[in-house]
């Protein structure tokens, strides 16, 4: 059988498609919630709290009937993520190409991004069509910041956080650089690495005031297949390893995903002490 690649949540994986065809052929009276809590169940799907991983479920069969690959039963209720994860409004914005030295654009002026304001709009739609990842809701506890060049040009996104299962099973004390765009039109050297080390600068303070408490480390994860990982490097985040190119949810060995470089930025110097003492 024809292997099928979707990208879930950021991830890419391999489901057993037959398993999937097999369950709706024996059920036909079953609808779409019975079909994504069986496949959790059999492919043992849970979130840390041991919760079904039920809607990232129904995103992965929504992708495989796109494919072509299987048929669903019809709806029996609108969907309540419709509305929610739609894609962000167009709003216009200069993308006129940037190549100049990093000097030139300096000082930038890095925007803590506010929910539902013109700066989180515009943060939304620079995401959603230029990052490779996209962007779809975001949950928990994040930060959203907007860079502008020092004439008010956007050059760059990040999104720090976690999605909210990923929260409830780590450390509350760490979070992590899900999106990091430098816009398309931009060419400019050093300008990643000089934007990385300003948001650790200010990210301690700027948590603090919006959840009143502190980070202890940045994580991130980095696509070994697309980047070299150099502007983290520069910006000294530490290289602590290698993912095993599994999910975390691959209790089953039924998901493959790229091989991920794992950098890490320590925002205290007991770090390590810390973590540990707070678990």
């Amino acid at each position: 059988m024809h292997q099928i690649m979707v990208t879930i949540q950021g991830r890419r994986c391999s489901p057993d498609v037959g398993v999937i065809r097999r369950l709706l052929s024996e059920h036909p009276d079953w609808g779409r919630s019975r079909l994504s809590a069986a496949l959790c169940e059999l492919w043992d799907w849970r979130a840390g709290t041991g919760q079904l991983k039920d809607m990232a479920c129904r995103s992965l069969l929504l992708r495989l009937e796109q494919a072509g690959a299987i048929r669903l039963p019809p709806r029996q209720r609108k969907s309540p993520n419709g509305y929610r994860n739609r894609s962000p409004l167009w709003v216009p914005h200069h993308s006129e190409p940037i190549a100049c030295a990093l000097e030139e654009l300096t000082p930038l002026a890095i925007t803590r991004v506010e929910n539902a304001s013109a700066a989180d709009r515009l943060f939304r739609c620079l995401l959603n069509t230029y990052h490779y990842l996209g962007l779809r809701n975001t949950v928990g506890e994040n930060m959203k910041y907007l860079v502008h060049s020092c004439d008010g040009r956007p050059v760059a996104c990040l999104l720090i956080g976690w999605e909210r299962s990923a929260r409830e099973r780590n450390l509350p004390y760490l979070a992590n650089n899900t999106r990091f765009l430098i816009l398309p039109w931009v060419s400019v050297a050093h300008l990643a690495s000089h934007v990385l080390a300003r948001i650790a600068r200010r990210i301690q303070a700027d948590w603090q005031a919006k959840y009143a408490r502190s980070l202890h480390c940045l994580e991130t994860f980095v696509d070994v297949a697309r980047y070299r990982g150099v502007c983290y490097r520069a910006a000294n985040w530490q290289l602590v390893g290698h993912s095993t190119g599994r999910s975390r949810n691959d209790r089953r060995h039924c998901l493959c995903v790229p091989t991920k470089a794992i950098y890490l930025y320590p925002l205290s110097r007991d770090c390590r002490r810390r973590l540990c003492d707070d678990t």
